[in-house]
């Protein structure tokens, strides 16, 4: 395999990243809200939508493995992955744009989010799983991923600023028709620089030698005994068995805050102590600053490595948990810093997960001695365990918040359910941190030797 200039890559692959962060950041961040309170629909069809969304989320990622069926990975996702930008750009619009004029419980609110969110997920995953296994099998060394990551955030940062564009010039969604027209200009420059990245990457492919060429064609086909056999021996891996665990409950935090840090804002911090304009900047600084952290903090990774960073981040959750119990939900400014520290937190501790999962296919390709990496397999595998989360964390917080009269408070409900938001944002952090150092500290990778690429 031949060795490849690491800029052009690293500009490609920012591409490929800031069109996606574009997307993922306003589409997880406004379609709880926007069909919870805009759309009204039912808690029984929401919990449907996320079930069926849970179900095709695992059908879309068990099809993953077929990404490895050759060697040669990168040309045979690269026609795919290079379609799927458009309909991407298409699938995010779907959930901002309503069918009908909804009533409450409507059941095509239902099968609207339903189309949203399964549209979406298969059109992202096809972006995301490719990029995922470019990561790996382009960059083979530890310094070169690192400072992959390095240039990714920088892309990551910019991306992640149309949540604050879009919070700025709609009200953070007050103002429908202004919110609708962002949405469409983000789709466009996104699926732009999708196509552009995905282009670029693909004039970047490692080249294969004959005999490569010659065992991808002959593994072109994988029986599923044989896929079963393979998944088998990834799953003996201990590490990669914590991790899954870990990864788990790292998903179901990040799409809890990410899915209602609108709706505990407005329920527990007064608009008189916090104004919109505010709020939309505290919003978008809990999208912003994780990359500015994970910039600002190379050195140190490189130093110490991931596992010390993702640890202390735990530690770190756990620790400003406690602290806001005990001071209360009265402190209105501590608790919007609190809201945004914990979002911060735990993106920017996110942001280094392909790292491990990294380390995880090259201990993989040793201990087999395979001739080339089921990196495609290992993150689908990885997003087939950790994705339940992001349907069940909604569907989780939504029935305790219905249980206070989140969907028809009344007065004498309003206190109960003030305390119920509060309970909620300081005690999921804090059960989810213990869980996840009990998880994460058993791991041995820690700083991982760079493997070195052979020709």
């Amino acid at each position: 395999m031949t060795l490849l200039s690491p800029k052009p890559i690293a500009w490609a692959y920012a591409m490929i990243t800031l069109g996606s962060e574009m997307l993922t950041s306003v589409f997880s961040f406004y379609y709880v809200k926007l069909f919870l309170h805009l759309y009204k629909i039912s808690e029984v069809a929401f919990h449907q939508a996320q079930v069926i969304s849970m179900v095709w989320n695992a059908v879309n990622n068990l099809t993953g493995y077929f990404h490895n069926s050759r060697a040669d990975c990168c040309s045979y996702r690269h026609p795919c992955v290079l379609y799927a930008a458009p309909f991407c750009a298409v699938a995010f619009l779907l959930p901002w744009f309503p069918w009908k004029h909804y009533g409450a419980g409507d059941w095509l609110s239902g099968l609207h989010l339903v189309v949203s969110l399964c549209a979406f997920d298969s059109t992202l995953t096809f972006v995301q799983q490719a990029q995922c296994t470019w990561f790996v099998e382009i960059h083979t060394r530890h310094e070169s991923r690192l400072q992959l990551i390095q240039t990714n955030q920088v892309a990551t940062l910019v991306g992640s600023t149309s949540v604050l564009v879009c919070g700025l010039l709609s009200a953070n969604m007050d103002i429908v028709p202004s919110f609708q027209a962002v949405t469409v200009v983000i789709a466009v420059l996104a699926a732009a620089s999708l196509y552009a990245g995905l282009f670029h990457l693909g004039r970047f492919e490692p080249k294969r030698s004959p005999k490569d060429t010659l065992f991808s064609e002959s593994e072109l086909e994988l029986p599923w005994t044989s896929v079963i056999s393979l998944m088998g021996q990834i799953l003996t891996q201990r590490n990669f068995c914590l991790f899954l665990i870990m990864n788990f409950f790292q998903l179901f935090h990040l799409t809890f805050f990410s899915n209602f840090m609108m709706v505990f804002a407005e329920g527990l911090i007064p608009a008189e102590a916090l104004p919109s304009s505010i709020r939309s900047v505290m919003y978008g600084a809990g999208f912003i600053c994780p990359q500015c952290l994970v910039l600002l903090g190379q050195s140190w990774l490189k130093k110490s490595g991931y596992y010390k960073a993702i640890l202390l981040s735990f530690y770190l959750e756990g620790a400003a948990s406690i602290a806001m119990l005990l001071l209360g939900p009265r402190c209105h400014y501590i608790l919007a810093l609190y809201l945004t520290t914990i979002m911060v937190t735990v993106r920017a501790s996110f942001c280094l997960f392909n790292l491990p999962l990294a380390d995880v296919v090259d201990a993989d390709l040793l201990k087999f001695n395979r001739q080339s990496p089921l990196s495609s397999m290992v993150f689908g595998i990885n997003a087939l365990f950790t994705k339940p989360a992001q349907s069940l964390a909604p569907m989780v917080i939504l029935s305790r918040l219905n249980q206070y009269g989140y969907r028809d408070p009344h007065q004498s409900t309003i206190l109960d359910l003030h305390d119920a938001m509060f309970n909620l944002v300081c005690l999921v952090p804090l059960g989810i941190a213990v869980i996840q150092v009990l998880v994460w500290s058993p791991v041995s990778i820690g700083n991982k030797t760079d493997h070195t690429e052979t020709p």
